[in-house]
């Protein structure tokens, strides 16, 4: 009757800004507008607040920026320091 079958754990998928694939939430950078208005990037996945995410890499940072993707998906413009530490991040694990 029940089948007794064990369902395989369902992957959290996040679409990245840059390039809008679909990707397992853990292989993308979260940024989070938090509801007191702080833009950051969040390191453990599970802060308060709303979360766009971004793959790790360059290019998709680029077209991010350069279309402020970021201030549409946060309604607000995000501050340069968070730009800078972002790209930081991805220089070091790309380079």
């Amino acid at each position: 009757m029940g089948g007794g079958g064990v369902k395989p754990k369902k992957i959290p998928e996040r679409k990245c800004l840059g390039c809008g694939e679909m990707k397992a939430k853990s292989s993308l950078i979260r940024i989070v507008r938090s509801p007191e208005g702080c833009i950051f990037i969040d390191k453990t996945g599970k802060a308060n607040g709303r979360g766009a995410y971004l793959c790790d890499s360059i290019e998709c940072f680029a077209k991010c920026r350069k279309a402020k993707r970021f201030d549409k998906a946060f309604n607000t413009p995000v501050p340069n320091e968070v730009y800078s530490s972002l790209e930081g991040l991805i220089g070091k694990s790309n380079g």
